[in-house]
């Protein structure tokens, strides 16, 4: 049995509380163990999509529609192949050291093939490592997973490729194979999040939709039932987000009606908003940053207010470009973090709103509680899995160290 330290807390890293199923991995933070069986994740890329959608015309067929309809066809055949390339490197670098591969999509990935492998690798962009990391769930694996997930940028030029590893393996697949295999590198445990539906509600078992396969197959999860408090209707949704949770209206032009409770607060905000982002400090440096950042123009603009009340010459010196960065690169905190950063998008704070007054727009928190007054709302895990959550849903969002994602650190 191996055990693994987060956040200064030891868990056991064999049995699953939740479920009393027995598990072992031959790869991990386990310094002896050795790494035998990897299950590559394969970007879907835009042309495999096209070639789902219209499974019966032949490629030249398909060819034809595609340029029909004035869409740039040599593209998608240029970078599907692109990804391609790299991605028969990553299998071919593993399999040249001796190590087992099995290649998915996320179409064909499944819980079978997840409970095989010691490894996931993604091959593609941030997308497929988020694929990758909200099926490496300990719920929907039934144990506490020690399996890391560790991927390669296939389009470096193009995709920034925050989760993956340097843009440099890129092209150099073999050494960084090599590195993984002989250890050289640091492990990393991002933190996710977990959510919990909370009450009656949750008894209709609304199902997930995968809002990447459009409708072309069901997500494959089983529900996990929170068995703490007898009686309980409380279930832990398998999906854990590694980047964020949005809760909001689907139709972005439609007020978002949440009530919140910060913490265990006895306060609970009413709130009318374009919704609710609650953000990892992995995700810290995507949608969260997005939303809140400040141009230069902004701060330009604040700067001459303050100058024309202070009526001082103080701020002359001062570059508005500089302060932005500060400002914008002072949104960012570490993956490893437990706390939760939440953001309510464009709150209306006129009137009676929020009720009561004082919750600010952007806050840290260990956990969250939302209940939903919306009409067509949904839950959102890391913009991929969507749950139904209208009027009369409640949900906490929190984050336990057992859950955090492992991966590697290689410079």
């Amino acid at each position: 049995m191996f055990k693994a330290t987060y956040f200064g807390r030891t868990f056991a890293g064999c049995k699953n509380v939740l479920q009393g199923v027995v598990t072992s991995r031959t790869f991990g933070t386990n310094p002896k163990a050795k790494l035998r069986k990897v299950l590559v994740v394969s970007k879907l890329t835009r042309l495999e999509f096209e070639k789902t959608r219209d499974q019966a015309l032949s490629d030249e067929r398909l060819e034809h529609k595609i340029r029909n309809r004035g869409s740039d066809y040599d593209a998608m055949k240029y970078y599907h192949h692109l990804h391609k390339d790299v991605e028969a490197e990553v299998v071919k670098s593993f399999r040249e050291q001796g190590i087992e591969v099995k290649v998915v999509t996320r179409l064909t990935i499944n819980k079978q093939l997840l409970r095989w492998a010691d490894m996931l690798v993604p091959v593609g962009g941030d997308g497929t490592f988020l694929l990758a990391a909200g099926r490496a769930s300990p719920f929907i694996l039934n144990g506490p997973t020690k399996m890391p997930v560790v991927g390669f940028n296939s389009d470096p030029r193009r995709s920034e490729g925050r989760l993956m590893l340097p843009k440099h393996y890129s092209s150099n697949v073999e050494e960084a194979v090599k590195r993984i295999i002989s250890g050289d590198f640091n492990w990393m445990h991002r933190s996710r999040i977990r959510i919990t539906l909370i009450g009656s509600t949750t008894t209709e078992r609304p199902p997930p939709i995968d809002l990447h396969e459009y409708n072309v197959a069901q997500v494959e999860h089983k529900d996990v039932i929170n068995g703490s408090e007898e009686g309980s209707n409380n279930r832990i949704l398998p999906y854990l987000a590694l980047n964020e949770v949005f809760i909001g209206e689907m139709l972005s032009a439609r007020v978002s009606h949440l009530h919140l409770r910060i913490d265990k607060s006895d306060v609970v905000t009413k709130t009318k908003s374009s919704g609710l982002c609650v953000s990892t400090g992995t995700g810290s440096t995507s949608w969260l940053t997005s939303m809140n950042r400040l141009s230069t123009n902004n701060v330009k603009d604040l700067i001459e207010i303050i100058k024309r009340r202070s009526k001082s010459s103080a701020l002359e010196g001062i570059d508005p470009a500089a302060v932005s960065e500060e400002y914008n690169q002072n949104l960012v905190y570490p993956p490893d973090d437990p706390r939760l950063c939440y953001s309510i998008r464009e709150q209306i704070c006129v009137g009676v709103w929020p009720n009561p007054k004082g919750l600010e727009s952007r806050g840290f928190a260990k956990q969250i509680t939302v209940k939903s007054r919306c009409i067509d709302a949904s839950l959102v895990i890391d913009g991929s899995i969507a749950y139904n959550f209208n009027d009369g849903a409640k949900a906490l969002l929190e984050v336990h160290p057992e859950d955090a994602l492992l991966t590697i650190d290689m410079k």
